[in-house]
């Protein structure tokens, strides 16, 4: 069920992605994201800060993530990341993170959003893994191997916005977001490391069709680039708007996309065209 933060009036929201070639270690990965948010422009506005997939610690070598895992809410560099929130003031949505399980030799691939406060509010864990061939210097992923899959959708109440969380491969299944949209989600968030065969075929697609469908806001950072260990992901971060338009798009190059919610014209697309109240399946998975 949704998780209520408090019901104080809508602001206007500002969105943000951060995109960079992420490595395995994540002290340098950690000083990549404090050097990014350093860039941020001024406001006023509450921000929703988001991270790609694998933000400290990806693309590295067998058993990196499992070295890294720590207890949901407890352990050093979740306590970093908390710092972050805090030393920014923004909200702080960290794209996964191992955490652990009942299984030592799997972890769950966690999606953690911080308050300005450092107050882990929330976190979600990714459902669908990737386990596909693809036609890539990678060739076969097998996420399974060591990961676990989470198995409940996620949605969070922030000062006026309503957000539903998700992480990259989830964006091929539509029913979770069908659940975000009779939820009233107004912003799905989807962190990310598409492969550059899979992101050139399929990514501006995906997300344009997800926001569309749910009428809402989807922000989506991404890794970018060549890693270490050879593997290549697409970049691309992405602000789209409930029509379909894409607001900001961060190519191939690390650094920073931003935009703001128009909650208010959300509202009117809402109303002239109310897919929620049209939609005659149901889902049950919230």
């Amino acid at each position: 069920m949704p998780t209520e933060l408090n019901t104080e009036p809508a602001l206007p929201w500002r969105l943000v992605a951060l995109q960079w070639t992420a490595g395995a270690e994540p002290g340098a990965n950690l000083a990549q994201i404090r050097a990014l948010l350093a860039t941020l422009p001024p406001t006023e506005q509450p921000q929703l800060v988001a991270l790609p997939e694998g933000a400290l610690c990806f693309a590295g070598p067998e058993g990196a993530n499992l070295a890294l895992m720590e207890p949901l809410g407890v352990g050093f560099w979740q306590q970093q990341l908390a710092a972050l929130a805090s030393e920014f003031n923004i909200y702080l949505l960290c794209g996964t993170f191992p955490t652990a399980t009942a299984d030592p030799n799997r972890f769950a691939a966690s999606s953690l959003l911080y308050a300005p406060t450092g107050q882990l509010l929330t976190s979600y864990q990714k459902i669908h893994l990737f386990d596909a061939a693809i036609q890539d210097n990678t060739g076969r992923y097998l996420e399974s191997a060591q990961t676990k899959a989470g198995d409940k959708a996620v949605v969070i109440e922030l000062p006026g916005l309503k957000l539903g969380m998700a992480i990259c491969y989830d964006v091929r299944f539509a029913g979770l977001f069908q659940c975000y949209a009779a939820a009233g989600c107004q912003l799905l968030t989807l962190p990310s490391a598409f492969t550059t065969v899979t992101g050139a075929a399929h990514w501006h697609t995906l997300l344009r069709a997800r926001a569309i469908e749910c009428q809402s806001y989807l922000l989506a950072p991404a890794q970018t680039g060549t890693h270490a260990n050879g593997r290549q992901t697409y970049g691309h971060s992405l602000i789209i708007d409930p029509w379909g338009q894409v607001l900001a798009d961060a190519g191939t190059a690390p650094g920073i996309i931003y935009a703001d919610v128009d909650l208010a014209e959300l509202a009117r697309l809402r109303q002239q065209m109310p897919i929620r109240q049209h939609n005659r399946f149901k889902s049950e998975f919230l």
